[in-house]
C-alpha cells in the first residue's frame, strides 16, 4: 500500500520518497515530512513548539502561547487563522472578512486515481491510489477537501483541492491555491523558467530570500514571461546529485508561484490560480474544483527529476491515440509564405514535402474568411474558396493524393473586429461596456466562459473535420488577455471571466477530441506561450517557441526539458538568416537541434538547394530509423548551454539500454582548439558499444569508456557546427 494512516498521522509512499501530514489534538493538519524514503514514523517530533512572539494563538492555546499557525508547517494554511505567511485559500464566510479556521474532520483512502470535473488531471488504473481528507471551519459548514493522488512506480504525487459550501448563504473566494509544501529548512533555490516571446523558458536559479518571492501570469495563458512549473533545489544541486523538488501546475490560464522563507527559516512552497483579478461567488451546495499540482522529488539531482516527470507525463496525463507513436514529421507553409500563397502554391510546396519523405503537410493561417493579413477574418472559419483555388475539401484530397496527410490551423479563442462574426456577435468579445478595448495582434478575445461561443466554435470546427480530411490540427492563442468583461455575467462575478474562459478552453478540447479521438493536436500560443502540463492532456505536442533559430532553440528546449517529454516539443527546421534574429546556421546544425523533438520543416521547399533537398532526405531517414530513441528515449542533459562551454550536448538512450543517440552543437570556435571530451551517461559500464558519427564508424567501447572517460569530440568546421552519435550494444 502507498497510502498509511495511523493515529490520523497520513504516510504516502513512492518508490524512492515519503510525504507525510497529521491532524494533531488540536485538529490542525501540519505538514510533517517531504523528503527521501523513510519509514512510517511520526516526523512531527520534528516540530519544535516555542513562543515566538508577535505570533497569534487559536483559540483554547491562548494560555500556552507556543501554539501558533504563524510558524506551524501545515497542509493548507487559510487567511484569517493567524497564520501570516502566504496562504492558499482566502473566503469570505459572509462576515466581509475573510476569516477561515479549517479544522480537520475526516479522510478516506481508496484504490485509483481521483479525477476532477471539467480540469486537465493525472489518470491510472490500478497503479495509483487516492487519499481524501476533509477539513471543516471551525464555525461555519464550510469545508476544504484535499485530494492526494499517488503514483508509486513513477515517484509521482498529485494534489487538488474541493471548495464545498454546504451553508445557507453564499460564500466568496478570493483565493484558491492547489498546493501547499512546508519544508523545516531554508538555504533552498528557486529553479525557475523565465522568457518572453521568441525566448521562453529560459533556466534561472534564484536563492531564496527571507520574504516573499512570487512568479505569475496575469495574462489569461500560462505565457512565454513565466512557466508553471519550478524547482527547489539545494544550492550545490546538479544534474546528477543533490535534493530536489519539482511543482507543475496542472493550468493554461493566470497562474501564482509564490516561495516564502519565514521567520523561523521554514520554506513555503504554494502553486495555484492567480488571485489577481479572481473572486468566485459559491452558492449553498455548490463546489469549486482547483487544477491539479504535480509534485515530484529526486535525491538524485535534476536528471532524476526530470526522468520521473517525464515518464509520468507520458503514461499517465498525456491520452491521445498519437502518445505512443511516431508523430508525423511536418512540412508548415507559414514561414514559407505567411498570408501571401494561393492554392497553386500550397501544392507545389506539398508536393516537394512529399518528393522528400515528408509525412504531412500542414496549411497555417490564411486560408479562411477574409484573411490576408491579421487585420482581419478571426472567428469566420469556412474556407476561402477564391483564395484557394478550390474547396478545401479538394485541396485536402490533393494532398492526401501525394501520399501526405493534411492539417490545418485554427485560432479558435479569437475574434476580428473586420468579421463576419463579430459584425453578427460583438457582444462575444471580451470587453468592458463604453470602454475602447484592448488589442493585441489587432485582434480582440472571444469570451470563452460563454455556452452560446463554445458550441458555436465546435459546430464551425467539428464541421469542417467531418467533411474535409484531416488528421492534425495546429490550435494557436495569439494574444494575452486584458479588461476580461463578460457580458454574461454581473459586475459582482466578473472576478470568475478568467477561470471561466480556461474551463470554456478545455471543454471544447475535449468535445473536439470526443467526437474525433484520432486527431492530433498540436498546442501553441504566439509559439510556447502556454507549454503546460495542463494543455498536454488535451494536446499530446505543443510549438516549442516561434524562434526557430537552432541556436537559441538550444536555450528553449533545454529549459523545456526539466519538466517535459521530448515528445511534447515540436522542432522545426527553417530558413536562413532565420526570420527572428537573422542568424544563419548549417542546415545540418538545424536538423540536429529539431531532432530534439517532434520533427518537422517551415520553411519554402520550393527555394532549397538539391544539396539541402539530399540533406533533407538525410535526415527523415535518420529520424525515422531512430524515432524511439528521440521521442521517448531517457533523456541526459550533457553539456548546458548556459555553461562556460563551447558547444551544448545532450543525448537519449533505449529503456532497455541497448541503443542511445547523441547531439553536439558547437557555439563558438578558438583558435589552437583544445581536446573537448563529452562523457555519456545512461549506459551500461560492462557492455561494449559500437561508435558511429555522422555514418561514420569510429570502434567498439565499453560503457563504461565512455562514461567516465568520454568521447573525444572533432574539431568544429564552421561557425555552429554540429556532430550526432549513435551507439548500439554489441
Amino acid at each position: 500500500m502507498s497510502i498509511s494512516v495511523k493515529n490520523n498521522v497520513f504516510t504516502l509512499q513512492t518508490r524512492n520518497s515519503t510525504y507525510q501530514m497529521k491532524a494533531d489534538e488540536r485538529r490542525i493538519l501540519l505538514h510533517t515530512y517531504y523528503g527521501a524514503k523513510t519509514d512510517e514514523t511520526d516526523h512531527s517530533y520534528l516540530i519544535q513548539m516555542a513562543d515566538h512572539g508577535f505570533s497569534g494563538n487559536i483559540d483554547g492555546t491562548e494560555d500556552e502561547r507556543v501554539y501558533s499557525l504563524d510558524y506551524l508547517p501545515q497542509e493548507f494554511p487559510a487567511l484569517g487563522s493567524g497564520d501570516h505567511r502566504i496562504h492558499c485559500l482566502a473566503a469570505d464566510l459572509g462576515s466581509g472578512v475573510c476569516d477561515c479556521l479549517l479544522l480537520f474532520d475526516s479522510y478516506k483512502v481508496y484504490d485509483g486515481k481521483y479525477s476532477i470535473p471539467g480540469l486537465p488531471a493525472m489518470f491510472a488504473g490500478e497503479g495509483a491510489q487516492t487519499l481524501e481528507i476533509l477539513l471543516k471551519d471551525c464555525r461555519e459548514e464550510f469545508y476544504v477537501r484535499l485530494l492526494y493522488g499517488v503514483f508509486e512506480d513513477v515517484d509521482i504525487i498529485t494534489r487538488s483541492v474541493v471548495i464545498e459550501n454546504r451553508m445557507e448563504g453564499p460564500a466568496v473566494l478570493k483565493k484558491v491555491s492547489s498546493a501547499c509544501v512546508d519544508l523545516m529548512e531554508n538555504g533552498l533555490e528557486l529553479v525557475h523558467f523565465y522568457g518572453r516571446h521568441g525566448c521562453e523558458r529560459q533556466m534561472e536559479k534564484s536563492p531564496l530570500p527571507h520574504g516573499i518571492m512570487e512568479l505569475r501570469s496575469t495574462r489569461g495563458a500560462s505565457s512565454h514571461q513565466h512557466n508553471p512549473f519550478v524547482i527547489l533545489a539545494g544550492e550545490h544541486t546538479t544534474e546528477e546529485s543533490g535534493i530536489c523538488y519539482g511543482a507543475a501546475l496542472l493550468y493554461s490560464g493566470g497562474f501564482s508561484v509564490q516561495a516564502e522563507v519565514d521567520q523561523m527559516d521554514q520554506t513555503r512552497l504554494i502553486l495555484g490560480i492567480d488571485a489577481q483579478d479572481f473572486s468566485w461567488e459559491l452558492g449553498p451546495g455548490e463546489c469549486f474544483y482547483s487544477p491539479e499540482v504535480c509534485m515530484c522529488m529526486s535525491g538524485g539531482g535534476y536528471e532524476g527529476l526530470s526522468h520521473r516527470l517525464h515518464r509520468g507525463f507520458q503514461d499517465h496525463l498525456i491520452r491521445s491515440a498519437w502518445k505512443d507513436k511516431r508523430r508525423p514529421i511536418v512540412a508548415n507553409n507559414w514561414e514559407a509564405t505567411h498570408f501571401d500563397f494561393d492554392g497553386k502554391g500550397i501544392l507545389e510546396i506539398a508536393r516537394e514535402a512529399a518528393g522528400l519523405g515528408v509525412d504531412m503537410f500542414v496549411l497555417d493561417d490564411g486560408w479562411f474568411g477574409e484573411r490576408d493579413s491579421d487585420l482581419s477574418g478571426l472567428g469566420d472559419w469556412y474556407a476561402n474558396e477564391e483564395k484557394l483555388g478550390c474547396t478545401l475539401s479538394e485541396l485536402s484530397e490533393e494532398v492526401h493524393e501525394m501520399g501526405l496527410m493534411f492539417g490545418l490551423w485554427f485560432e479558435p479563442e479569437m475574434i476580428s473586429e473586420d468579421s463576419d462574426l463579430y459584425r453578427e456577435h460583438p457582444d462575444w468579445a471580451l470587453a468592458i461596456p463604453g470602454r475602447a478595448p484592448i488589442r493585441g495582434r489587432s485582434q480582440l478575445v472571444l469570451d470563452m466562459s460563454r455556452g452560446d461561443v463554445i458550441d458555436h466554435l465546435h459546430r464551425c470546427i467539428s464541421g469542417i473535420l467531418d467533411t474535409v480530411r484531416i488528421e492534425y490540427i495546429k490550435w494557436d492563442m495569439n494574444r494575452s488577455l486584458a479588461a476580461a468583461y463578460s457580458r454574461m455575467l454581473p459586475a459582482e462575478r466578473q472576478g470568475e471571466v478568467r477561470h471561466r474562459a480556461v474551463l470554456g478552453v478545455y471543454e471544447l478540447l475535449e468535445r473536439i477530441l470526443k467526437d474525433h479521438p484520432g486527431l492530433l493536436l498540436e498546442g501553441c500560443c504566439g509559439g510556447g506561450g502556454r507549454y503546460d502540463a495542463g494543455m498536454l492532456y488535451y494536446c499530446p505536442q505543443i510549438w516549442c517557441s516561434d524562434n526557430t533559430d537552432a541556436i537559441e532553440r538550444l536555450r528553449i528546449q533545454y529549459g523545456t526539458s526539466f519538466a517535459y517529454p521530448m515528445s511534447t516539443i515540436s522542432a522545426h527546421v527553417s530558413a536562413c538568416p532565420n526570420e527572428m534574429n537573422f542568424r544563419t546556421t548549417p542546415f545540418k546544425t538545424r536538423g540536429v537541434c529539431a531532432m530534439q523533438g517532434v520533427f518537422g520543416y517551415e520553411l519554402d521547399l520550393r527555394r532549397m538547394s538539391q544539396e539541402e533537398k539530399e540533406a533533407a532526405k538525410t535526415q527523415i531517414a535518420y529520424f525515422r530509423e531512430h524515432y524511439r530513441l528521440f521521442q521517448f528515449g531517457t533523456y541526459h542533459r550533457l553539456v548546458s548551454p548556459y555553461e562556460d562551454k563551447s558547444y551544448t550536448a545532450w543525448g537519449s538512450v533505449a529503456e532497455d539500454q541497448k541503443e542511445a543517440v547523441v547531439a553536439v552543437v558547437y557555439t563558438d570556435l578558438h583558435a589552437n582548439p583544445r581536446a573537448e571530451h563529452l562523457k555519456l551517461r545512461g549506459l551500461v559500464g560492462e557492455w561494449s558499444y559500437r561508435l558511429c558519427r555522422d555514418g561514420e564508424e569510429l570502434g567498439t567501447f565499453t560503457g563504461a569508456a565512455l562514461m567516465n572517460g568520454g568521447i573525444l569530440l572533432p574539431v568544429p568546421k564552421e561557425n555552429y557546427d554540429s556532430c550526432q552519435y549513435y551507439l548500439k550494444a554489441e
